[in-house]
């Protein structure tokens, strides 16, 4: 099929690169403007735009897709459906309308669930033991349009946002390689999605990463995971921040809650345990504000905690050292 492909970060780059292998022609990458990132300010192409450049395709980048002059150069393209996925800016009707096949939009969960910017950290972050790839025909509405296709996938207890993305990258490009065929053959059965079953998986903030150690072990488990690599998950420790990369949930180290939360129950050689709400969580690699992330091992040697002393804010004593 000939397609125009809209969409911005890794995860898009993915769908699309699997269209090119499965044979689609790609007319136009519509993507969103340069950002400057890091120290100098540079601004830095979307992963998108650096796929396209690789396979010669022309790329288009409006700040706002919906005023007249961006519909006009949309339509110099007569593509026969436009492929979505994680674009970052909604459609207008009139541009819903352009192509003959419609819009899809490629959703990394299993609509109507975690409609939104952030499915896949939430469904980690709330405990969901699946997830997967929705192929949708796009509506006016922020994805709630009718579901043509789905792929699921089991959630793993050791995934974390950048492991499950990846995974659904990869399951987000054979989802729509294998519905687009069903497509023009006319076998897709749209079906419409139940409200009742919706709910909404808004954009993550830098403040969500935050760790409340009076929640159960397996709930700081699931939003240390779910918030790693971005926007990561922290705390504080003698008045520095301290981020949390890996841990696990585990019992306390006498099979039971024995201290308050955040308070640091024993270190060994390779971890160290931190009592929660219910249970313990026994982190495996950090990093203390100002320094670079290691495992705790490493940490360990350069930073001597102590049992009775406290993450996440409360008074401790003792000195690096």
């Amino acid at each position: 099929m000939k397609l125009v492909f809209m969409g911005t970060p890794d995860f898009a780059a993915g769908v699309m690169e699997a269209l090119l292998r499965a044979g689609h022609e790609i007319l136009l990458a519509v993507t969103q403007p340069d950002k400057p990132k890091g120290r100098s300010g540079q601004p830095v192409p979307p992963p998108v735009k650096e796929l396209a450049a690789q396979y010669r395709i022309p790329v288009f980048q409006p700040r706002k897709i919906k005023t007249p002059e961006a519909v006009e150069e949309l339509k110099k393209y007569p593509a026969d459906a436009y492929v979505v996925a994680a674009f970052g800016q909604i459609l207008s009707q009139e541009i819903l309308d352009l192509p003959p096949r419609g819009c899809l939009n490629v959703h990394a969960s299993l609509l109507p669930r975690y409609r939104g910017a952030s499915p896949i950290q939430h469904a980690i972050i709330d405990g969901e033991k699946t997830t997967g790839i929705t192929v949708m025909q796009m509506d006016a509405g922020l994805d709630t349009g009718d579901i043509l296709y789905q792929k699921e996938l089991a959630i793993e207890d050791t995934d974390t946002y950048e492991t499950l993305h990846d995974k659904l990258k990869e399951l987000g490009g054979q989802a729509i390689a294998e519905a687009l065929p069903l497509l023009e053959r006319g076998e897709l059965a749209p079906r419409k999605q139940d409200p009742q079953k919706s709910c909404y998986a808004p954009l993550l903030d830098k403040a969500v990463g935050e760790i409340d150690f009076a929640a159960p072990a397996p709930v700081i488990d699931r939003k240390i995971r779910g918030v790693t690599p971005w926007p990561g998950a922290y705390t504080s420790y003698r008045g520095r921040q301290l981020k949390i990369w890996r841990a696990q949930p585990v019992e306390g180290p006498d099979g039971e809650r024995n201290g308050l939360p955040g308070m640091i129950l024993q270190t060994d050689k390779n971890s160290v345990t931190v009592a929660a709400g219910e249970g313990a969580i026994r982190v495996l690699e950090l990093q203390l504000e100002g320094k670079k992330r290691m495992s705790a091992h490493d940490f360990l040697l350069g930073v001597k905690m102590h049992p009775g002393e406290f993450l996440g804010g409360k008074e401790t004593t003792g000195k690096d050292g």
